[in-house]
């Protein structure tokens, strides 16, 4: 006979509080006045945090040693910070307020929502994958990504079927991001997009967490997509609106340099760079070359998408 015996933290199902009541409490608390509005934001961010670190998902693994976390942390292209210096992004967002975190969802939709970041977050279960992450630069890194499928999210918003493309769109706060205002000539606020089938693809991912906490505000806090097949500028950081559309959206650097950055940008070591090659890339943290895979290893999920063309 299997007798199971119960963890001291384990509690019976029948026990558990049920999900709704869980997700309602902290209206429930601040109606009533048990919590002000610094209280109520500290026990969401609490909650949050609680959730970290998540299971990891086993389909998931690497070719190559996890980068270390000074280094995935310490080195980030995120312009809105600083563009000249990818190791001072971290000594510029001081200023950068997560919390609270609205998250709009507009566009071609049967179920426009505009969600609390922690709400989302308790909507859809978190796990851990490990991803490669191949920076357009040639450049690269392998992190230990949490978050949950954009394909649940998806589902959530009940895309119309005009729907064909998902674009996403980064905050814009130039008090808090001071790259802005030094970089002002671009156009802000950051954009980006997926074909549909892209977006529903099982290794697009909605990322709030990396190595087992909450997302550093660097890495493009507090809620990211990563699309591990495509060059890291197709992972957009800090969004605050996902919009369904009908048309191929623009994006952010195809506007500033078309004939250097597709619609696509999948990985792929044949197609260089107008300015340098992709046949190689070196790896974080100690910069060695290894040979660029193809869609960055990830061929077997996303292939089949693609007529070859893509890139």
């Amino acid at each position: 006979m299997f007798i199971k015996i119960r963890k001291g933290w384990e509690i019976p199902e029948r026990e558990a509080t049920p999900e709704t009541a869980y997700l309602n409490r902290r209206q429930i608390l601040a109606a009533a006045g048990f919590l002000g509005l610094d209280g109520l934001l500290a026990a969401a961010t609490t909650d949050s945090s609680s959730l970290y670190p998540a299971k990891r998902n086993p389909e998931f693994t690497l070719d190559r040693e996890i980068t270390p976390e000074w280094a995935a942390t310490g080195y980030n292209n995120f312009y809105e910070f600083n563009a000249e210096d990818k190791q001072a992004v971290k000594d510029e967002v001081g200023k950068f307020v997560t919390r609270p975190w609205p998250i709009q969802i507009t566009g071609l939709v049967n179920n426009p929502k505009t969600l609390d970041l922690d709400d989302l977050l308790h909507q859809f279960p978190l796990e851990e994958r490990l991803y490669r992450l191949r920076c357009v630069e040639a450049w690269s890194m392998a992190v230990p990504w949490t978050g949950f499928p954009l394909s649940a999210l998806i589902r959530f918003a009940d895309p119309k079927p005009q729907a064909k493309y998902v674009r996403f769109i980064s905050v814009k706060r130039p008090k808090e991001m001071p790259g802005i205002n030094r970089e002002s000539w671009y156009p802000w606020p950051y954009y980006e997009g997926l074909r549909m089938d892209e977006a529903m693809n099982t290794l697009s991912l909605v990322v709030t967490g990396l190595y087992g906490k909450p997302l550093p505000k660097q890495n493009g806090a507090p809620i990211r997509i990563v699309t591990p097949w495509k060059y890291g500028y197709k992972s957009p950081k800090s969004i605050e609106r996902i919009e369904f559309v009908s048309k191929e959206p623009g994006t952010f650097w195809n506007r500033m340099g078309p004939t250097e950055y597709g619609f696509y940008s999948n990985v792929n070591p044949r197609k260089p760079h107008p300015r340098w090659s992709q046949a190689t890339e070196k790896v974080l943290p100690n910069m060695e070359r290894r040979a660029t895979l193809l869609y960055n290893g990830y061929e077997k999920y996303v292939a089949g998408m693609y007529n070859g063309k893509e890139f």
